[in-house]
């Protein structure tokens, strides 16, 4: 399950998310309908359901903020405004990397994903790790 932030709600990105991608996709609204979910309670909601991915853009309160759990992946995606219908491509290009590739290897980790660079931190190990440099030619 791929779970977009509430502020991508707007740009209607589920729909080319869920051209490509086998599971649910949905917005965290969806998971508390009629709330109001504030940042600090969305691992919260995450823990609620069974393996999914959040993708945000908002990183400055999610990356080395929220703790790293078993039962979410957290994608803090760092983009310009301009750059935010990019967002189905790059999670496609991000889901073919070894580690990201699967739901069972995205689990307990939060990824931080930069121009050029892609970190993450788990549960057991709070120091941000560099697995790959992305390039323009992969």
């Amino acid at each position: 399950m791929i779970v977009l932030d509430e502020n991508l709600q707007v740009l209607r990105l589920g729909n080319p998310i869920a051209t490509w991608y086998p599971g649910r996709v949905c917005y965290i609204t969806d998971l508390g309908p009629g709330s109001i979910i504030k940042d600090e309670a969305i691992p919260t909601y995450l823990r609620q359901v069974k393996g999914a991915t959040f993708v945000t853009t908002n990183v400055e309160d999610f990356w080395r903020r929220a703790p790293a759990d078993s039962r979410y992946c957290l994608l803090c995606l760092s983009l310009p405004n301009e750059r935010l219908r990019e967002i189905p491509d790059l999670l496609r290009q991000l889901f073919r990397l070894l580690e990201l590739k699967t739901k069972a290897v995205r689990l307990g980790k939060v990824v931080r994903v930069t121009r050029g660079h892609i970190q993450y931190y788990t549960a057991h190990d709070h120091r941000p790790r560099v697995p790959i440099r992305t390039s323009e030619k992969s």
